[in-house]
């Protein structure tokens, strides 16, 4: 894709298997890339020539300044943040209030403390954020509070940035996976795509769950030249689910007549 090579990128939540994906992404379009991550051992396994690693805890503004200095005395410069960094941290209406501060704190407004420290390198390039929202934003989901709205929150965000940011050049997107083979999907089944994929088929349209890099190939567009007048929106890579609303991938009606 146009307007890739010799960029910089930061990815917070770069260690995790989503953020792995966009690194390598990254990498390929020769995009060098600042991983910024609170797991060391995966975050270090990342570095070459073209990646480096800097651990970091979004909720601490100190290391976010930190993040953002040496990545431009590493790199030169920035002009991507892919924010991919997030707390599934939700016990639904029982969630303390540290709790929804937790949430808060690392799925939101981490990402937009680094914004602002980032923001004179962003308007100097006229670089781009990609926010990571969810199909979970949209629709209700059984005893899930805390990470479905903070993922509606980073929506609103998304569009409220755009507006602000777009004097300066900033361009603002949002994409917003389905079920994707993640960490969180790992550990929920011992390692079990096939399963993984079963379970998801009710809830696709096309019947499974996303490979990370086909998450990570919508990031790559937002942030190329191929994407220059598209600003505050969110893609919905997420395999039919939010078209299918409350239907599944199979007909109610025979239901009826058993």
């Amino acid at each position: 894709m146009r307007g890739l090579k010799g960029k910089v990128a930061i990815v917070p939540g770069g260690a995790t298997k989503i953020g792995v994906a966009v690194v390598e992404a990254f990498r390929a379009h020769g995009v060098k890339v600042m991983v910024a991550d609170v797991n060391v051992e995966g975050g270090q396994a990342l570095v070459n020539e073209d990646v480096s690693f800097k651990q970091t805890d979004l909720r601490d503004d100190a290391q976010i300044a930190d993040l953002v200095a040496a990545t431009k005395k590493e790199f030169g410069r920035i002009d991507f943040l892919v924010n991919v960094a997030c707390s599934y941290l939700d016990n639904g209406m029982t969630s303390t209030r540290a709790e929804w501060l937790e949430s808060l704190d690392v799925n939101v407004i981490g990402s937009v403390m680094l914004m602002q420290a980032a923001h004179k390198e962003l308007a100097k390039n006229k670089g781009a954020i990609v926010n990571f929202g969810s199909i979970s934003a949209r629709v209700a989901q059984t005893g899930r509070w805390l990470y479905p709205v903070s993922k509606a929150a980073i929506l609103q965000l998304t569009r409220n940035q755009a507006m602000d940011l777009a004097p300066d050049g900033i361009r603002v997107n949002a994409v917003s996976p389905g079920w994707t083979w993640s960490n969180i999907m790992d550990e929920l089944t011992g390692g079990d795509r096939e399963k993984t994929n079963k379970v998801a088929s009710d809830f696709h349209l096309l019947g499974r769950v996303a490979d990370a890099e086909e998450v990570a190939n919508s990031v790559m567009f937002l942030c190329s030249d191929e994407a220059t007048f598209i600003t505050g929106t969110d893609i919905q890579v997420d395999g039919g689910y939010g078209a299918m609303g409350p239907e599944r991938a199979a007909p109610a009606i025979p239901l009826l007549m058993e």
